[in-house]
């Protein structure tokens, strides 16, 4: 399976950085505190010569990065103005802003470029918040995506698309899909599929049920934390979304057998239910925790730490292809009640050398032991090996429905 910026650009990457910044404006802090003190006390003039006066190369440096960053300013101004004018062009002429293969092609460029010691995910961090303020700048975008705050949809949302752009949480997966088709929000961000709890599947059977496309993929690394304003000894009831309660069932069997598992909503909603009254607790990532005040009790109590949620980006309409980008493609169909059915449309896909990422049947609704089988594979709908694919399959099956084109990367 493909992935776009996942792993490397996780919430918990900016959590991190988040943290770094307060413990560096807590070393400020301390820093006044001392010069405050030390005036009050009577101190050597050596010392005060010594520490103040005579590290001139301290505060020749300080002045090389205060015109570096001068000139960091100057520049990405001049950035954002030059992409707010290609934004006028794009609205002109009905292109949308946001454009996540052009994105990846930037992100490519930018690792190329970069010979260190910036890491190339910080890089891409970095650069993320600033394609965000210049898309900002060019046209008011909302994002729709499973909410309440703080959920891993809410992270994964915040990662594609920088914290610049407008949020809107949505109580469930077909909210989501609703807002979009009714132009409430620009896009849409909803899980798919787990690397070990496997589909999501309404959001597949919503695929099938709308018109929107997906137009983007996301991949997070997800870590769950136990949270609870009580001690793990006398907690006799943890909430959390089903998959997440899934992803930890091992854990909870071996530390807290008898525990009720209640499902709710969403991991954040778990979080934000609980009181310091009850003796219940919340399975979510950390950042639901640090918004909702609830202290962690366990922290990386899932039972893989592989465990990787793929998200996608759905739109109303679908974006046009790049050259030099690589591409998955979704799609749907139905087959025929028949012998050798899925093996006659599977050998479509063989014949012309696409590869299959992805197979999964789902059953349709329509009738008793009828299933529609979800199928990823590379290439773009506009390829002509694509396009013969899906000619061929309308000839056998009767439902065919491409989902998709959206760039592919590595996890």
């Amino acid at each position: 399976m493909g992935a776009r910026s996942f792993p490397s650009t996780t919430m918990e990457e900016k959590l991190r950085l988040h943290e770094f910044i307060l413990k560096y404006y807590d070393l400020i802090s301390f820093g006044i505190k001392l010069v405050k003190d030390l005036r009050k006390q009577p101190i050597s003039s050596s010392f005060a010569t010594t520490f103040f006066l005579k590290n001139n190369k301290l505060e020749s440096l300080r002045d090389e990065i205060d015109g570096i960053d001068s000139k960091i300013v100057g520049l990405l101004n001049q950035r954002v103005q030059a992409a707010a004018k290609i934004g006028s062009i794009k609205n002109e002429l009905g292109v949308d802003p946001y454009d996540p293969a052009r994105e990846e092609q930037v992100f490519e460029k930018l690792e190329n470029l970069n010979t260190g010691p910036l890491h190339k995910d910080s890089l891409r961090i970095i650069y993320r918040e600033v394609i965000s303020a210049s898309i900002a700048l060019e046209k008011k975008l909302i994002i729709g995506y499973l909410g309440p705050e703080a959920t891993y949809t809410h992270q994964a949302a915040v990662n594609n698309f920088g914290s610049t752009l407008e949020y809107h949480a949505l109580p469930d997966i077909p909210d989501v899909f609703q807002a979009v088709e009714k132009g409430e929000c620009d896009y849409g961000v909803v899980p798919i599929e787990n690397s070990t709890e496997g589909a999501v599947n309404r959001s597949l059977d919503l695929l099938v049920e709308t018109e929107l496309t997906i137009i983007a993929q996301v991949y997070l690394k997800v870590e769950h934390s136990l949270f609870s304003f009580s001690p793990i000894d006398s907690i006799s009831e943890v909430r959390s979304k089903d998959q997440a309660l899934a992803q930890c069932g091992e854990w909870l069997r071996r530390n807290l057998p008898n525990a009720q598992l209640i499902p709710v909503t969403s991991t954040a909603e778990a979080v934000k239910s609980l009181n310091p009254e009850s003796k219940t607790a919340a399975i979510a990532g950390k950042l639901a925790g640090r918004i909702y005040g609830v202290s962690s009790q366990a922290d990386s109590i899932q039972d893989r730490k592989n465990n990787v949620t793929r998200f996608l980006v759905v739109a109303r309409k679908p974006l046009p292809k790049r050259e030099e980008v690589d591409y998955r493609t979704s799609l749907v169909l139905s087959l025929p009640d028949q012998v050798g059915a899925l093996k006659a449309a599977l050998k479509l896909f063989s014949e012309r050398e696409l590869n299959l990422c992805k197979i999964e049947s789902r059953p349709s609704r329509l009738k008793t032991w009828d299933y529609y089988f979800f199928i990823d594979f590379i290439g773009h709908c506009e390829d002509e090996k694509v396009r013969e694919v899906v000619h061929e399959l309308n000839k056998i099956c009767p439902l065919v429905k491409p989902l998709g084109s959206y760039p592919e990367s590595a996890i």
